[in-house]
């Protein structure tokens, strides 16, 4: 798994790009441990930015007890995703997606399914403690 990249995956799920450190460890803590495909998947998109430093580019900053992803590391990140010219399917042959398809979770999901099971747990808890009053 490459820690930058990953970094930068994480953050960039974020609402506003920026995670205390407790999710930023929880969240790379599941990504390390969900087995080949996301550790080949961070070698690849770092492959095509070989010289990438997270810190010293300027793509995160350091705030409040936590990380937040720059403008600068959301384009970078995006040069990273983005599929080379060569790879590019040609049009004639790209099929039209299913519903089913174009609903599907982006690789980060696990982590963002698992933050939102989180808030609608803490608002259920909410809603009990306010009726209970």
């Amino acid at each position: 798994m490459n820690f930058q990249v990953t970094v930068l995956k994480v953050l960039v799920s974020y609402p506003d790009g920026f995670a205390v450190m407790a999710d930023i460890k929880r969240d790379m803590a599941i990504l390390a441990t969900s087995g080949r495909d996301w550790a080949e998947r961070t070698k690849r998109l770092a492959a095509r930015v070989p010289d990438l430093d997270i810190f010293s580019q300027g793509l995160i900053e350091r705030m409040n007890g936590g990380w937040r992803i720059t403008d600068k590391g959301r384009a970078v990140l995006e040069i990273m995703e983005a599929r080379p010219a060569t790879e590019l399917p040609n049009v004639r042959a790209v099929e039209v997606p299913t519903p089913a398809a174009t609903l599907s979770m982006p690789s980060i999901g696990p982590v963002r399914r698992m933050r939102e099971g989180r808030r609608r747990q803490r608002d259920a808890v909410r809603r009990r403690q306010a009726s209970a009053s």
